[in-house]
């Protein structure tokens, strides 16, 4: 149940968390069923006669992502016992086996620093802004971010006011900006770019996506659920900043109809405007990855996959609405977000694979595992690269400690395995103290497989429309006359094709390359960490024997 919660609320990907929870229900023959809902997660034990309720809250978190998936999965194959496991989970919780740098990012106040820069950038890179919007971005971002932090303090029911307090901080800060540098019926502000870029963070577009494939997989209730819910939550967003607006200028539609957008990153223009927005979106996307909790060392895993996407999503655009002139339907939107998808998750099958091979060297040297590669020349190649990049990292105070602890315990645990399989030393075990048992069962931990939602997920999040859903709701407020919704069904749907054809090429992939091989069975495993639609849930261990007879 623990890991259920935590995977929920770092996943809130129904289908993901019941598929790892339904290989540890098969490894444990444990008698048990869950509902995983949207927010309420509900346990049923003892045949049905006790239940069980968890409410968790909405939020990503790509350390806890990563970490309760690999717990999970080291006590699948046996790695660690259950016991481990719980000590373990209680350590991330506490923040034990966080570095140092993310533990500043995790929680407020640290966190108060994102918000203005990834306001700011995101005003610039999708939402048509200049040089003059950055400002009140900033402003605005640390405002939410002063806001998010007043009622998370407080707890309880205050919670429920942080979309409303939001939208209606962004409204008021941005319009006081307009409504005082309004002169002679201009201004230098572009309110759509601030408001967006402000709140950008806060319409969970991603859920929108999540929704639909979850609908796609069978899940109707859980798809729709969130499908609606996310529209909602825009809605009052979007409610909250018109109000603002209202409060502070005369007439709100005419301020909203008269704004200056003159976008300095317009991917149409090209030349020298369209070469600086890859490395501001770069930038905006560090900021997004510090948003998600993700340990600052695995930055350059995210920034590859998240460029890839979008840069492939935006060409893909380009080229298509140049080459067949489609301004007046959908077909370069759904084949961008189409491709782009496909990219992202191609991206961050092709580094998890990379880096998962790396990695079986290295903990093969660390943990003194039986490995027929890691005394080869590359097996030392791969040790000393990682080994050297872990000091590294510590040493800019960007990694743990107890990484660099691993590596020095290496050295005694190489020495009494030698003494351990020597005829001639009375050796029968090997001791180690409570210090050195916690490295051991987090070097256990650590080398289990990357969860590819980690690295995935934030890229998903650079390509959702939640900003479409917002201009929808907009649109209703001022009577601006578009109809995005169309647009809206376009993107969502095709990046969640997009998702899905894009498995599916690297499952095909992985069966055609490891045809014949050994380890075909190994890498189907570990597939699960994919999305794909799981089989029936047995309720009891005794039905799943039946059925399979």
């Amino acid at each position: 149940m623990r890991t259920a919660v935590e995977l929920h609320r770092a996943w809130n990907m129904s289908i993901l968390t019941s598929a790892i929870l339904q290989r540890i229900k098969d490894k444990f023959d444990i008698r048990m069923t869950w509902n995983l809902g949207v927010l309420k997660l509900k346990f049923r034990v003892e045949d049905g006669g006790h239940e069980i309720q968890r409410k968790v809250p909405y939020d990503y978190d790509s350390e806890y992502q990563s970490m309760y998936f690999r717990i999970a999965v080291a006590l699948i194959k046996g790695h660690i016992s259950v016991h481990d496991a719980l000590v373990f989970q209680t350590e991330t919780k506490d923040g034990a086996h966080t570095a140092r740098s993310l533990l500043f990012l995790r929680d407020f106040p640290g966190r108060l620093i994102i918000y203005p820069f990834q306001a700011a950038t995101c005003a610039l890179i999708f939402f048509d802004g200049d040089w003059n919007d950055v400002v009140p971005a900033l402003v605005c971002g640390f405002v939410t971010g002063l806001v998010e932090y007043a009622l998370s303090s407080i707890g309880g029911d205050a919670l429920k006011l942080l979309d409303i307090s939001v939208g209606l901080a962004t409204g008021i800060v941005g319009s006081l900006f307009y409504r005082f540098t309004y002169v002679g019926g201009e201004t230098p502000y572009c309110l759509t770019s601030i408001f967006m870029g402000t709140l950008y963070w806060f319409f969970y577009g991603t859920a929108f996506v999540i929704g639909l494939l979850e609908i796609i997989a069978g899940e109707f209730e859980t798809g729709v659920t969130r499908f609606i819910a996310v529209t909602v939550k825009t809605f009052v967003l979007c409610l909250g900043a018109s109000l603002g607006m209202l409060f502070t200028v005369k007439d709100p539609r005419t301020a909203w109809s008269e704004q200056y957008c003159d976008p300095i990153f317009d991917i149409k223009e090209g030349g020298e405007r369209h070469t600086w927005r890859i490395p501001f979106f770069v930038l905006c996307s560090v900021f997004v990855l510090g948003q998600y909790r993700a340990p600052i060392y695995t930055y350059p895993l995210g920034l590859i996959v998240m460029t890839v996407g979008w840069w492939v999503q935006t060409e893909t655009f380009e080229i298509v609405n140049k080459s067949y002139k489609s301004d007046n339907d959908f077909l370069d939107a759904s084949a961008s977000n189409v491709l782009g998808a496909m990219a992202a998750v191609l991206s961050a099958s092709a580094l998890k694979y990379f880096l998962d091979s790396s990695k079986d060297f290295y903990y093969a040297r660390l943990l003194q595992r039986e490995n027929r590669m890691q005394n080869t020349c590359y097996g030392n190649c791969v040790y000393k690269l990682i080994s050297r990049s872990v000091r590294l990292v510590n040493c800019l105070k960007l990694g743990r400690i107890s990484d660099v602890m691993k590596l020095k315990m290496e050295k005694k645990l190489k020495q009494s395995r030698e003494e351990l399989d020597s005829p001639d030393h009375t050796r029968m075990e090997i001791d180690l103290n409570a210090e050195e048992q916690g490295w051991l069962t987090e070097a256990l931990v650590d080398s289990q497989e990357i969860n590819i939602w980690a690295i995935l997920m934030p890229a998903v999040y650079q390509l959702v429309p939640g900003s479409v859903i917002a201009k929808l709701w907009f649109g209703v407020m001022f009577s601006t006359g578009d109809t995005v919704f169309e647009n809206l069904m376009v993107i969502a749907c095709s990046l969640a094709l997009g998702l899905v054809l894009g498995n599916a090429l690297v499952q095909v992939l992985q069966k055609v390359l490891c045809c014949g091989s050994k380890s075909k069975r190994k890498d189907e495993e570990r597939t699960g960490s994919l999305y794909m639609i799981p089989g029936d849930t047995f309720d009891d261990p005794d039905d799943k024997m039946k059925g399979e007879e």
